[in-house]
């Protein structure tokens, strides 16, 4: 190969990079900005409005961002299912090394990369198949979310000291002692764990409903400090 050839292949190896393609911005930017709308809507409005977890809010939109760029851009070089069904595998296992993620976080973990999955992947659909497709799930996260499920319960782990409050005749006297300490007015049912009787301590897990909107974390903390003095 001469000299001319090789000046000739480069070129035509150039001419595959394009500056700028305002079919495929245009396309990428309005799929973005319909992806992100719809995320907005899940975890902002419905799912942050109920548990104001902050943590999961940052989490949801930048995972769903990163899955949509990351299915989008890499559609063009003959993306396989099994890669958009990997990353579905892969955040499904996640576990983060403080806490196992409740099954409700897991949900809308699975939902926000599902959805992220199709407005990037779905090229072979039309505009209406697309819109149709992330108002279902809004109507049926909505509903499950805001109308179907009004009470929502929620858990928490403590250690509890009181090891002899945990016998069947002592249940009443157990959860009025659990939400004078902890501060949750309702607490409605407890689930009694690991006993340790060298330390004479028990974990517990407390059921409440969380349309209180109240934060509990302050009472768990100031139980936690009554056991370490005692």
């Amino acid at each position: 190969m001469n000299t001319l050839d090789l000046i000739t292949a480069g070129e035509t190896a150039s001419r595959g990079i394009e500056l700028i393609d305002i079919a495929s911005l245009l396309e990428l930017t309005g799929r973005f900005a319909l992806n992100l709308m719809v995320i907005l809507i899940l975890v902002r409005w419905f799912y942050f409005s109920t548990t104001r977890r902050k943590d999961f809010l940052f989490t949801y939109i930048l995972i769903s961002s990163i899955v949509f760029l990351l299915c989008f851009l890499l559609e063009n070089v003959m993306l396989q299912i099994g890669f958009a069904l990997g990353l579905f595998a892969i955040f499904g296992i996640i576990r983060y090394r403080t806490h196992a993620i409740p099954i409700k976080e897991m949900t809308y973990l699975f939902l926000i990369i599902g959805i992220s999955v199709i407005n990037a992947l779905a090229s072979t659909a039309s505009i209406s198949e697309i819109v149709f497709t992330n108002l279902v799930l809004i109507i049926i996260t909505y509903g499950l979310e805001k109308k179907w499920l009004l009470k929502h319960e929620s858990s928490k782990s403590i250690i509890y000291e009181k090891i002899n409050l945990i016998l069947p005749e002592h249940h009443q006297e157990l959860i009025e002692d659990l939400q004078r300490r902890t501060g949750i007015a309702r607490i409605s049912r407890v689930e009694i764990g690991e006993v340790d009787f060298l330390k004479d301590v028990c974990r517990i897990i407390i059921f409440f409903e969380t349309s209180d909107r109240m934060d509990s974390s302050s009472g768990l903390v100031k139980h936690k400090k009554d056991i370490d003095e005692d």
